[in-house]
Formats: structure tokens, C-alpha cells, sequence
């Protein structure tokens, strides 16, 4: 008996332990990758409990729901370009813990206004900027402290990582939120993730990051902020993605405005419902979570890219032409799962290519110029969507995305800056360091 046992030991052990390279044996990255699956339990509650309070507790119109993500995303567009150079000048790894801490406030707002009786659309609006604010500074030191954990040559990895950190969540995360929302109402479940929020950042705290900040003596806000957006500009590579993925995202934007109204209102699903539909959204995450990084490898980060674009705007049109029966049901959770694949394989390699080519001085300014760049088509996305719905129905909104990601992953795909991206650039060279190997030379 104890040989048998000592045999199943030594096979559970072969099954089950990680390669000697595999980037979870670092204690570092396995503990920020522990605190990423943790947020995004809580964010499953916050994507579902947020929108739902509006559309069915607040009876909000498509246009409100447009409104609702237009606020959202405002602030990228106002806090994107001056936060950049603030965060090359301070440590990333506090911004990204009390950006956790501060979302669990704002989220837990909503429960305790609904008890006030002050609860209204407006009240979500103001929390949906916070939200904004909140992931224009820490979700970007969040990108930036990756890039201090993991070696350059392995971001593709470490992003498809934590993009299965996220899909075990999105399998999990949104049935269990759906229950939780049938139990005890969704303004009350965003308390859940409010403590889930607080728990990331303590696990975050013991992080020990060494980062290298050099103190310059000719340090200026405008002159540094013109430097990032400069840095950009120049680098065809950056530009051609930011045009891209910011047209996904106006794409993307106007289906999310209708996706829950289309899901609650023209299919008639429940709370709970809704919640175990979007478990195919946690199916998609972890199809591209654990094969992105061998397609990027297989066709090359960009065509890898648009293929992202061109599978979720496939869903998004199935969903439109979907009938409002168990098919459409069907639709809408076929939908999710093409989002999350198109959307793991789009960002995996998006955010390696960004960050690939950026010097370390510069990725503070780089991250968030791009993400301003990217997101500035998102508010008018929302109103869009939010029109299109009003004025025409729901299934013009997913439509008008479905069609325009489509079209939009073929003209992409004939771009020869995409198409040519077969492996990760090197790092570009700044401006000092151009300096510095000239003298050298």
C-alpha cells in the first residue's frame, strides 16, 4: 500500500509540476499573477452588477447606457497624456496598489446609495468616471510593473498568463455573480468584489520590485509629456496599432452599450441567466489564454492581432442576426466567447509589441499615450451604439460592430506594417541613449 501511494505521489507530482522555466516558479510574478485572478473574480461581479443595476433597477434607456460608458472612458481622454510623465517620475508599484484600494471605495459607493435612497443614473455616472480616473493611472503603472517583474523577450507569455488568470475568473466569476446578484440584488454584490478588491491589494503589498528611477535635473512636465507623444509619433509600428485596436474599440463599445439590454430585454434572461451566458466569455479567455501565445508564435504577433478583431466582430454580427428563442440564447453566449478569444489575442499581442519596442524611460509616457490614443474612439463608440439602439434597435448597434470589425480586420490585414510583424521588435532607442552610443563611438 505505501508503494502504491508513493507511486501515485510521484505521479500527481510529474502531472502537476510547473517546467523550470515557467514564469509562475518566480515568487515575484506569482504573487502579482494571484492578486490579477483575484481582481478579476471581483470585476466579473462589477462588469455584470453595474450595468444590470442600471438597466433593470434604474430602467435605464440605450442612450443612458451609452452615457454610462462615455463617462468611463472620459477620463482616459483627460488624464491619459499628463499622467504618463507623472507616473516616469514616481514608484509604479504604490499607484497600482491604491488604485485597487480606491476601486473597491467607489464600487461599494453604489450599495450604500442605494440604501440612502439616493441611487440614480447620475450617481452611477460620477462612479463611472472614478472607475475611468482610477484605471487611467493605476492601469497603466499595472502595465508598467509587469514590464519591471518579467524579462522583454517574455511578455507575450507573461501577458497570455495573465489573461488565463482572468479566464478562470470569467468562467467561474460569472455564474457565481449571477447567483450572488438573484440573492441578494446586484447593488449588494458589488460589495463582494469591493473586499475582493482590497484583498488584491494586500497581496500586492508584499510585491518587491526594483526599480530604477534616475533622478533628472532637467525634468519639465509639458517638455516630457511632448517627449512621450513625440516617441510615439515616430514609431510607425505604434501608430498603425493605435489606429487599429482605437477603431476595435469604438467597435467594441458599441455593442457593450446594448449587449445587456439586448440580453434582458429582446431574449428576456434573468439576472442569473445572464450571468451563466457570460461564462462563455471565461470559455473564450481561456481558448486564447492558452493558445494565443502559440498562434502568435505560429502566424506572428500581428496577424495574430487581427485575427483577434476578426473573430469578435463575428460574434457580434451573429448576435444581431440571432432570433429571440433558446437559439438566440445560444447567440448571446457564442457572442461573449468570440469577444474573450478576439479580445486575449488582440491585447497579448498589442501590449507586447507597445512595450517591446519602449525604452524603460519612456514606458510611463508611451503606455498611457497609446492607451489615450486607443480610447478616444471609445466614448463615441457608447453614444453610437447608444443611438443606434434608441432610434433603431438594439440589433443596428451589434450590427453597425459586427460589420465595422470585420471590415476592419481586412483592411488590417493587408497593412504591411501588421502583416510584416512576425516576431517582437527590439527596443528603440531614446534619444539620450542615442546620445550616449554616438560619444562612445
Amino acid at each position: 500500500m505505501r508503494v502504491l501511494l508513493q507511486r501515485i505521489r510521484k505521479l500527481v507530482q510529474q502531472k502537476f509540476t510547473l517546467p523550470a522555466n515557467d514564469l509562475l516558479r518566480d515568487l515575484v510574478y506569482r504573487r502579482l499573477w494571484s492578486s490579477i485572478l483575484i481582481s478579476s473574480f471581483g470585476s466579473q461581479i462589477t462588469m455584470l452588477a453595474l450595468p444590470l443595476t442600471a438597466a433593470v433597477l434604474l430602467h435605464a434607456t440605450p442612450l443612458q447606457m451609452g452615457m454610462l460608458i462615455f463617462v468611463e472612458s472620459f477620463p482616459f481622454v483627460l488624464f491619459s497624456l499628463p499622467s504618463g510623465v507623472w507616473l516616469d517620475r514616481v514608484r509604479k508599484l504604490p499607484v497600482y496598489i491604491l488604485g485597487e484600494a480606491c476601486l473597491a471605495l467607489a464600487v461599494a459607493s453604489v450599495p450604500c446609495a442605494w440604501w440612502a435612497g439616493w441611487l440614480s443614473m447620475t450617481w452611477l455616472y460620477a462612479v463611472g468616471f472614478v472607475l475611468g480616473t482610477i484605471a487611467t493611472t493605476a492601469g497603466t503603472a499595472a502595465q508598467i510593473v509587469l514590464t519591471q517583474v518579467v524579462a522583454r523577450d517574455r511578455l507575450v507569455e507573461a501577458h497570455a498568463k495573465n489573461a488565463l488568470a482572468s479566464s478562470g475568473a470569467e468562467v467561474a466569476g460569472p455564474g457565481l455573480a449571477g447567483a450572488l446578484i438573484k440573492l441578494v440584488g446586484a447593488p449588494v454584490a458589488l460589495l463582494v468584489n469591493a473586499a475582493l478588491m482590497l484583498l488584491s491589494a494586500a497581496i500586492l503589498r508584499d510585491i518587491r520590485v526594483n526599480e530604477v528611477r534616475p533622478e533628472r535635473a532637467d525634468a519639465h512636465f509639458w517638455r516630457d509629456l511632448k517627449a512621450g507623444v513625440r516617441f510615439v509619433a515616430r514609431q510607425r509600428l505604434l501608430i498603425t496599432l493605435a489606429v487599429t485596436v482605437g477603431l476595435w474599440q469604438l467597435c467594441y463599445n458599441a455593442a457593450l452599450v446594448v449587449q445587456i439590454l439586448f440580453a434582458t430585454r429582446t431574449l428576456g434572461l434573468s439576472e442569473q441567466a445572464v450571468g451563466l451566458s457570460y461564462i462563455g466569455m471565461g470559455v473564450g479567455t481561456v481558448i486564447a489564454s492558452v493558445y494565443g501565445n502559440r498562434i502568435s508564435r505560429r502566424l506572428g504577433p500581428g496577424p495574430c492581432l487581427v485575427l483577434g478583431i476578426a473573430v469578435s466582430g463575428a460574434g457580434w454580427l451573429l448576435l444581431a442576426l440571432a432570433p429571440a428563442n433558446e437559439l438566440g440564447v445560444a447567440a448571446f453566449a457564442v457572442m461573449l466567447m468570440c469577444f474573450s478569444t478576439g479580445g486575449v489575442l488582440i491585447f497579448i499581442n498589442f501590449l507586447a509589441l507597445r512595450q517591446a519596442v519602449t525604452p524603460e524611460p519612456l514606458l510611463g509616457r508611451m503606455t498611457s499615450t497609446m492607451r489615450w490614443l486607443i480610447l478616444l474612439p471609445s466614448g463615441p463608440g457608447a453614444l453610437i451604439g447608444g443611438w443606434l439602439g434608441q432610434h433603431l434597435g438594439l440589433r443596428f448597434s451589434l450590427a453597425f460592430a459586427g460589420l465595422s470589425a470585420l471590415l476592419l480586420a481586412a483592411i488590417a490585414a493587408r497593412h504591411p506594417v501588421i502583416r510584416a510583424v512576425r516576431t517582437l521588435p527590439k527596443v528603440a532607442l531614446h534619444e539620450e541613449q542615442r546620445h550616449a552610443a554616438a560619444v562612445l563611438d
